[in-house]
């Protein structure tokens, strides 16, 4: 089967890029331009035809990749013509009649990439990331993935484990023999300091999700004290409905923001106060808990409210910032409870102080981006998987006396299966989908 894509963004543009991969690659191509196929590797102008009456659609610039020296492995090519939508969907048009050749599936580029052991697993995802990256730290961290030192990693460890492996199944294939006391010593100490290891990785603090997925920031607190308002100006449009009835915003309301480089999904959620509106209770319910699973949290209030006390107490943490808005209409009479939380005064609707509240977010994100450790993870998947090698490792260890080596063998495998499964050693079919879908079509 060969596939085709528009592998530039959709819309009118200066250039437009449709690659193709597959079998048939160099006999459509053939039959699309006049002449022969140019030199690998090398930009040539061509004519582009209709194949059935020679019609030409637009002259441009034809790539020719053979296999397996391309991105996919495959036979390859690009065609770059003219950004017309009119000229794209003329050829995409015409690479349609041929048999067995199909427009692509999202990601299925890189897939077929994978597949043909072009690029592991974590370069891959990699790959994904930085064609989503929209702030500064996430191109870096990407670019960083793709270089391959997380590779190298994982993959040590993954060799570490199968040398230690191979002398646990020594023993089993040969249990008449006795292995040495400092072979059994070095299987233990070794499996202890991949464990340690992997441990240590994990001790991370997210900083890779964090980077990839955006750090999470919630603004509560009761009704009518500015949330709404705080939204729209950080996000510097009208995000969210501001009015003076109580209860507007019921569901969470979110915005992507580039802060200073840092990339930041902050949310706007109901307020809090009791109620009897079943909505308004759910909204209520789902305000605390995005509170719960952000990373910082920005509690405001208003000097006049007195609904803030009963979920204050349990909300303000070391990730909360407490801001007092509206100070514009006096704020006099605030109690020493608030005061001491080291609370922002603020007026969002003179503008007054809020580049403190900004400051002070800043400071935030900088103290949670930093990680004393070189990340490596930066999927929820790459985590599950370590946590789980952690776990066979320690059940591994609990067994390494010669007696049960051959029910330890197995923990190790699962081990050394986990870690495998991040750069995709093994039989990882069941992932796959899931990741490569996260691309856009043409990659």
């Amino acid at each position: 089967m060969t596939i085709y894509a528009l592998s530039s963004g959709s819309g009118v543009s200066g250039i437009a890029i449709i690659r193709l991969s597959g079998a048939q690659t160099k006999k459509i191509i053939l039959s699309l331009i006049d002449g022969e196929i140019p030199p690998p590797r090398v930009a040539t102008l061509k004519k582009f035809n209709k194949i059935n009456n020679s019609e030409l659609i637009d002259e441009g610039i034809l790539l020719w990749f053979p296999g397996p020296k391309s991105y996919t492995g495959e036979d390859m090519a690009e065609i770059h013509v003219h950004g017309s939508i009119a000229v794209v969907r003329t050829i995409l048009d015409q690479l349609s009649k041929f048999d067995n050749c199909r427009l692509a599936e999202p990601g299925e580029f890189t897939k077929i990439a994978f597949h043909n052991e072009k690029i592991n697993l974590l370069k891959a995802e990699s790959i994904s990331d930085l064609i989503s990256a929209e702030t500064e730290i996430q191109r870096q961290q990407a670019v960083k993935i793709m270089s391959g030192k997380s590779s190298e990693k994982f993959n040590s460890l993954r060799e570490n484990l199968l040398k230690i492996l191979s002398n646990v199944e020594a023993k089993i294939d040969f249990p008449e023999e006795d292995l040495p006391d400092d072979v059994i010593k070095n299987i233990r100490n070794d499996s202890e300091k991949i464990r340690k290891e992997v441990e240590k990785i994990l001790d991370d603090q997210k900083v890779g999700e964090r980077i990839r997925e955006g750090f999470k920031i919630a603004i509560i607190g009761p009704t009518n004290a500015g949330k709404s308002s705080l939204l729209n100006y950080l996000s510097n449009r009208d995000v969210a409905i501001v009015s003076e009835i109580a209860g507007t915003t019921r569901d969470v309301i979110e915005a992507h923001l580039n802060l200073d480089g840092y990339p930041v999904v902050i949310s706007d959620t109901a307020g809090i106060r009791e109620s009897q509106d079943e909505i308004e209770k759910k909204g209520i319910k789902l305000a605390l808990k995005r509170a719960e699973d952000a990373d910082l949290n920005i509690i405001i209030i208003e000097p006049k409210s007195v609904n803030f006390t009963g979920f204050l107490n349990d909300l303000v943490s070391e990730k909360s910032i407490i801001v007092i808005n509206k100070i514009d209409l006096g704020f006099k009479n605030i109690s020493k409870q608030i005061l001491k939380f080291n609370p922002i005064f603020l007026s969002i609707k003179n503008e007054t102080n809020l580049d403190e509240l900004i400051n002070r977010i800043k400071d935030k994100l900088k103290n949670k981006f930093v990680s004393s450790n070189e990340t490596l993870i930066t999927r929820e998947r790459h985590r599950q998987s370590l946590v789980a090698c952690v776990q066979n490792l320690k059940n591994f260890e609990e067994k390494s006396s010669q007696e049960d080596f051959d029910k330890a063998a197995e923990d190790l495998r699962l081990a050394t299966r986990h870690l495998g499964m991040i750069v995709g050693k093994v039989d990882v079919e069941e992932i796959l989908g899931s990741i490569f879908s996260d691309f856009c079509i043409g990659k």
